[in-house]
């Protein structure tokens, strides 16, 4: 009888922690950065600066103004992933097409879902001072495609408690 070989497991060298809008993913994913002791970045950092204000100004992004904010998010990843050098990206991510733009043929890049009601998102985002406003909330679940295959992250639970799960099942060999 011949013995099957098992597919190595694949290190995750990247997470993107993706989410609508005020879903809490840029604390989520700088604390699991911290935990991890990784890298971290967020994706609002990278908008051009007419994104930022058309969004201000409540207009929706369309797949031409975002294509190449993806295209420069992938590149940040797949230059932290060839250098060996791990990454916390948070980043909304809301269709699959996004991300697999994100990921490529990237390996080792795990999705972190951060997920909650509309209320609580909607009270979350009137409680802060963003570019992003509440009234582009409903445009981003309508776009939203939960993803396939994604750590999920409940808001409701306190930070640190979802912040230890998830970096105990990044970290876990098995």
């Amino acid at each position: 009888m011949r013995e099957l070989a098992l597919e190595p497991a694949v290190k995750t060298n990247a997470v993107i922690v993706m989410g609508v809008s005020g879903s809490g993913k840029t604390t989520i994913g700088a604390a699991l950065a911290g935990r991890l002791g990784w890298a971290f970045a967020d994706a609002d950092d990278y908008h051009p600066a007419a994104n930022r204000e058309k969004m201000a100004s409540g207009v929706p992004l369309t797949d031409e103004d975002r294509a190449p904010w993806l295209a420069a998010l992938h590149e940040l990843i797949a230059d932290h992933v060839s250098r060996g050098r791990t990454l916390v990206l948070a980043c909304s991510a809301l269709k699959e097409r996004y991300r697999r733009t994100l990921i490529g043929d990237l390996e080792g890049v795990r999705i972190v879902f951060a997920q909650g009601s509309r209320e609580l998102i909607a009270e979350r985002m009137s409680a802060r001072h963003h570019f992003m406003p509440v009234a582009l909330l409903d445009s981003q679940l309508a776009a939203l495609e939960p993803p396939r295959d994604a750590l999920n992250v409940d808001i409701r639970l306190p930070l640190e408690e979802n912040v230890r799960r998830l970096a105990a099942e990044l970290t876990d060999p098995a």
